[in-house]
């Protein structure tokens, strides 16, 4: 991989949706090494922009990548010290069920149940985290109402140079736009802004008002994608190590011919290894940014990732590298529309 020690480090800090300045502060230490222009607008996305060489001609490319993950809201503290929590972003109660858990203040806790897991039927409202306090007044000494806690795990080496790690959705996507950025030598046609947005784990939040101020003529989600090579709850194609995912359609976009056309021939081109990807439940930052102003063409560039929305995500090295590998294909292509 290009950097691996900084897709570990992504993965590791804390950006819980609507609470992502951690991991902002960090990326923009990497991405203000290699922007033209980069600042932080009032909902809190990261804009970078590299000017590209077209002038009048050239078209704005925003390529969002999110840097929230889900977690938990404390919502109530019992009076034995358990804290009830609220979904921030969505969870799946059987996945979080015995997980380890932290709070931005180090506190650590794990995720029990209220009653049988199976009986819980994935509704969040029944479970609850354990942080050892003893009472209520114990635990208001660590932890308050509003507070929010994100998974904890560390990063592993997987067979076959596969990876798993919390928070590859979408600390992926960050990665692959700062290592784009860096291989922006300003030599591209086009004018491009990486943008590192924050919500989109609550509604694609972010991407909509960066897309509003930008008005790019195109815009780009670069996301992770559920896997279906597996068994799981979902049916499709998507393939660990099938290559990086050029998005047609989700519930939430169907995704500009052209784009789709201009992605493949990006990668037939340039060797890139891909697959087409449709999903029937989910969504990404394509949807706010093809809707804003008077329409923007969108697309979306995946990596498909086992056990999503999970402590223990798994993908591909080589899937994560072609992803980039797009990303500066098709910033560099000219586009007659």
């Amino acid at each position: 991989m290009r950097n691996e020690a900084l897709l570990k480090e992504l993965t590791q800090l804390m950006g819980v949706s609507g609470f992502e300045k951690d991991v902002r502060e960090r990326i923009r230490i990497e991405a203000e090494k290699y922007a033209d222009e980069i600042f932080t607008d009032a909902i809190g996305n990261l804009i970078a922009v590299k000017k590209g060489t077209g002038g009048q001609t050239a078209k704005k490319i925003m390529y969002a990548a999110h840097t929230d993950e889900i977690g938990f809201i404390v919502k109530k503290i019992e009076a034995d010290g358990r804290l009830r929590v609220a979904n921030m972003g969505w969870n799946w109660a059987g996945s979080a069920y015995n997980a380890r858990v932290r709070f931005k203040n180090g506190i650590s806790g794990v995720v029990g149940c209220m009653g049988s897991i199976e009986d819980a039927a994935n509704h969040v409202e029944k479970l609850y985290i354990d942080i050892g306090a003893v009472s209520k007044e114990d635990a208001l000494k660590y932890v308050n109402i509003g507070d929010v806690c994100g998974y904890y795990g560390e990063y592993l080496e997987l067979l076959n140079d596969k990876i798993c790690a919390k928070t590859l959705d979408n600390r992926i996507g960050c990665y692959q736009l700062l290592m784009a950025l860096k291989e922006n030598d300003g030599s591209y046609p086009n004018d491009v802004y990486y943008v590192f947005c924050v919500q989109e784990e609550l509604g694609c939040r972010g991407s909509k008002v960066a897309a509003e101020r930008i008005r790019p003529d195109i815009g780009i989600a670069v996301d992770i994608t559920p896997a279906h090579d597996y068994p799981c709850d979902l049916e499709g194609s998507n393939e660990v190590d099938g290559g990086i995912g050029i998005k047609i359609c989700d519930p939430s976009v169907v995704c500009d011919e052209d784009v789709v056309e201009a992605m493949e021939k990006a990668c037939a081109q340039n060797e890139i290894k891909y697959q087409r990807e449709v999903i029937d439940k989910g969504g990404t930052d394509a949807s706010s940014m093809n809707l804003s102003g008077f329409g923007v063409r969108a697309g979306g560039i995946v990596v498909t990732t086992r056990y999503p929305h999970s402590q223990s995500a798994v993908a591909s090295k080589a899937d994560i590298e072609a992803g980039v590998d797009l990303i500066t294909a098709f910033s560099r292509m000219k586009f007659n529309w």
